[in-house]
């Protein structure tokens, strides 16, 4: 059994902070959120673990001598999305945790060894916009849809057994040729073929165990620290300028190739990285 930690993206709704540092190396709550989850992974005997890279590779490199880790570099990073990351290991594909870099669990999800393929979900009540699943009687995954409400949807890692991989590396090599598919997510591929590929189950988790973040605030409702030292040079530079604390700088968000807060209830925008701000 391995692993594959995706770590090639540019997070960029989580601008200005993946500005600095890759999202997958922020610390929560004590720890940097990749090593967390190599450290789980370790915990539970899956000690062969790639990490893709792409953007601030460098930054990684490290978790090869602290951790025995093995980096592999995705030259597609800025241009097309995980299936490029993919593509980039499809020789390792096997009994596999396919793994996104910026997840926390708060307990060690991997220690139970699966007995066959299957994606991590959450219960959503109400409308949801993430990607829900459809069961048949066995908790087998029969259909995808972006869109639902009470619905359980596609939330933390996956697992492919050997069968299921041999036939989704054939299957991603073949459509790979399309610009569509490189610009998409392989879960886009999964959810197009699923009738052609090996069954896959799901694995339900109850609410707060897998844990995402897309935005700064997000991060601060999980990491309270967050509030009072967001760790940004950028965010301490505005609060330098406003003679304000940085839990006064709120609702910090993506809007365009910058970033938009509000500070006593104001709006501002981020003009570019040289600080001028409206």
């Amino acid at each position: 059994m391995n692993a594959i930690i995706m770590a090639a993206g540019m997070s960029s709704r989580f601008i200005p902070l993946s500005w600095e540092c890759p999202k997958a190396l922020l610390e929560v709550k004590g720890e940097i959120l990749i090593e967390r989850q190599i450290r789980q992974l370790k915990e539970a005997g899956v000690t062969d673990i790639t990490v893709v890279t792409g953007y601030m590779a460098d930054k990684f490199d490290y978790l090869s001598c602290k951790f025995g880790a093995t980096l592999v570099y995705n030259p597609d990073y800025a241009r097309y999305n995980n299936t490029s990351t993919l593509m980039c290991v499809l020789d390792k594909l096997s009994d596999t945790w396919i793994c996104s870099s910026d997840n926390y669990f708060t307990e060690n999800i991997f220690i139970d060894e699966p007995l066959c393929s299957q994606y991590s979900a959450e219960y959503a009540e109400g409308n949801t916009a993430e990607y829900c699943l459809s069961l048949d009687k066995y908790d087998n995954i029969v259909k995808v849809e972006v869109g639902g409400a009470d619905a359980w949807y596609m939330l933390g890692p996956v697992f492919f057994s050997a069968e299921f991989s041999q036939a989704f590396k054939v299957l991603l090599g073949e459509e790979y040729v399309k610009e569509d598919v490189r610009l998409g997510y392989w879960e886009d591929v999964y959810k197009k073929n699923i009738k052609k590929l090996p069954s896959m189950r799901i694995c339900r988790f109850r609410s707060g165990v897998i844990n995402e973040f897309d935005s700064l605030t997000e991060l601060r409702n999980f990491d309270r620290s967050y509030i009072y030292d967001t760790r940004s040079t950028i965010i301490k530079d505005i609060c330098f300028k406003f003679g304000c604390g940085e839990e006064e700088i709120k609702e910090v968000n993506k809007e365009g190739k910058t970033f938009s807060f509000y500070f006593k209830g104001k709006k501002y925008l981020y003009e570019g990285k040289d600080g001028a701000m409206k």
